[in-house]
């Protein structure tokens, strides 16, 4: 390795540890907004794929 090489990965290391320095564990409150916003997301993407297949599947029949 280079020189150079050596000086990228070491600036990009300590890029990465700034970020990690600045972590924290959310709260439970926080926690609990992030599982309904998530859970909600998963449920329209479901259905969205439900709705859509239901539409999709008699324009192309299988056998």
């Amino acid at each position: 390795m280079t020189a150079k090489s050596i000086r990228k990965i070491s600036s990009q290391y300590h890029k990465y540890l700034r970020v990690w320095k600045l972590l924290k564990k959310p709260s439970m409150e926080e926690f609990k907004t992030i599982s309904k916003v998530t859970a909600i997301g998963l449920l329209i993407i479901g259905a969205l794929g439900f709705v859509l297949q239901i539409i999709i599947k008699p324009m192309f029949p299988m056998g």
